[in-house]
């Protein structure tokens, strides 16, 4: 199974649907709130190259912003 990761932020509508995707296809995730975990605001801007939310880790692929076409494709949905 893949490891998938999502940061994401408080009020953040994009993150709550991705959330709900991934809910919806029963996929395994580890939310990561970059307003709480400054190391891991600090990860997605300097090692991802991330500078908005949602970003989503699928293994070792890099999922930035609001992508459901992308990530449903890291998936093999």
């Amino acid at each position: 199974m893949k490891q998938v990761i999502l940061y994401s932020q408080p009020e953040c509508p994009p993150c709550e649907v991705v959330k709900m995707f991934l809910k919806e296809n029963k996929i395994p995730f580890e939310e990561i709130n970059i307003k709480e975990d400054s190391e891991a605001r600090d990860y997605i801007i300097h090692r991802l190259k991330s500078y908005s939310t949602p970003t989503i880790t699928v293994d070792k692929e890099v999922i930035t912003g609001f992508n459901l076409e992308a990530l449903s494709k890291a998936l093999h949905l």
